[in-house]
């Protein structure tokens, strides 16, 4: 095998493995705690949602890019599942964030991949970083009575300024 061939066979096996780690974990709906903890490591976060049911968070991948989501009904099975670290979901959360819980935001979102003290309106400003090509991450204001002030997208301070979107310099 002559050294291109092996450059270019060890380039595309490293593309694989970077693809595998980012592909969705064959979740489905009815599997166990301990068949979703198999597929996903540890919970990060443990929210009970009422009715018996529990919501396991999953925050991985560099930076926290996906933060999966599953619910466990009364049976210990799962009943849904979800990867909240997308533009979706973020605009459905910011129509109902205002006045949210510390609690209810966990529940929503999982843990912030950055926590800086003294927001806009003082109080915290929690950032989440997911899978987008715009250099954006999704941030919310939480005020000092510990609620929700607003959501929305701000610049990820870890992006390159050429790299931003125009309309945001």
């Amino acid at each position: 095998m002559t050294l291109t061939s092996r450059a270019t066979l060890i380039a595309a096996a490293t593309l694989v493995a970077g693809c595998a780690v980012f592909a969705p974990p064959p979740l489905a709906v009815g599997q166990t705690e301990s068949e979703v903890t198999a597929l996903l490591g540890a919970p990060t976060g443990r929210y009970a949602m009422g009715d018996g049911v529990q919501r396991l968070e999953f925050a991985r991948g560099p930076y926290g890019r996906q933060t999966w989501m599953v619910d466990l009904g009364p049976d210990g099975r799962s009943r849904r599942f979800d990867q909240v670290l997308n533009t979706r979901h973020f605009a459905d959360f910011a129509e109902r964030a205002p006045g949210m819980s510390i609690d209810q935001l966990l529940r929503e979102l999982g843990r912030p991949g950055e926590r800086e003290q003294g927001g806009w309106a003082g109080g915290e400003t929690w950032s989440w970083r997911y899978p987008t090509n715009d250099c954006l991450w999704f941030r919310v204001s939480i005020g000092d009575d510990r609620k929700v002030i607003s959501g929305g997208y701000g610049i990820d301070p870890d992006c390159d300024v050429k790299d931003t979107p125009a309309l945001m310099r």
